[in-house]
C-alpha cells in the first residue's frame, strides 16, 4: 500500500514539475523571431527618446525582469536587451514612473496600452497613430495573464 502511495505521489510530482516547465517554456518555443540588429539600429538612430530597463526594480524578481535599452520615435518603440520569458506581455505608456505591481494596478486606468510583446530578446512595436509619446514619460512591460510587473523605463 505504501509503495503504491509513494508511486502516486511521485507521478503527481513529476506531472506538476512538467506542467510548470511547460508553462515556462511554451512562450519561448512559440516566440516569433526577434527584430534584426539592423532594424533596431535604424530605429535607434532616429529615436527621440531613450530609457533603460533595469533588473533591480522593486516589482521585478528573478522570474520577472527586463534589462536593456528602450527607444521611442513617434511611431515605434524598440527594445534592445532581454526580457524574462512569459506569456501575454504588453507594453504600456504611462505619465508616471511605476516600478511595482501594486502601483501599476492602482494607476492602470490612466495608462495607454501600446502593443503585445511576443519576443524576449529585443522587440519593435508600433505605436498607435492616436498616441502622442510626449504626453507620457515611462514605458512599462506588464504580464496580463498573471498581473506581473516585468520592468519599466523612464524616458523623459
Amino acid at each position: 500500500m505504501l509503495k503504491h502511495l509513494l508511486r502516486a505521489v511521485s507521478y503527481i510530482g513529476v506531472f506538476i514539475i512538467g506542467f510548470a516547465a511547460g508553462m515556462y517554456m511554451l512562450p519561448i518555443l512559440t516566440a516569433p523571431p526577434s527584430p534584426s540588429a539592423q532594424a533596431l539600429e535604424s530605429h535607434a538612430q532616429r529615436a527621440s527618446y531613450h530609457g533603460n530597463f533595469i533588473k533591480n526594480l522593486p516589482g521585478s524578481d528573478a522570474f520577472h525582469y527586463g534589462v536593456g535599452d528602450v527607444r521611442l520615435t513617434s511611431d515605434l518603440i524598440s527594445f534592445e536587451g532581454k526580457l524574462s520569458p512569459g506569456p501575454d506581455y504588453h507594453v504600456y505608456l504611462a505619465n508616471r514612473f511605476i516600478d511595482n505591481e501594486a502601483d501599476f494596478l492602482a494607476y492602470k486606468g490612466t495608462f495607454t496600452r501600446v502593443a503585445s510583446v511576443n519576443t524576449f530578446d529585443n522587440f519593435l512595436v508600433k505605436i498607435p497613430q492616436d498616441v502622442d509619446i510626449k504626453k507620457f514619460n515611462t514605458v512599462i512591460v506588464w504580464c496580463e495573464s498573471f498581473d506581473e510587473f516585468i520592468s519599466a523605463a523612464k524616458y523623459q
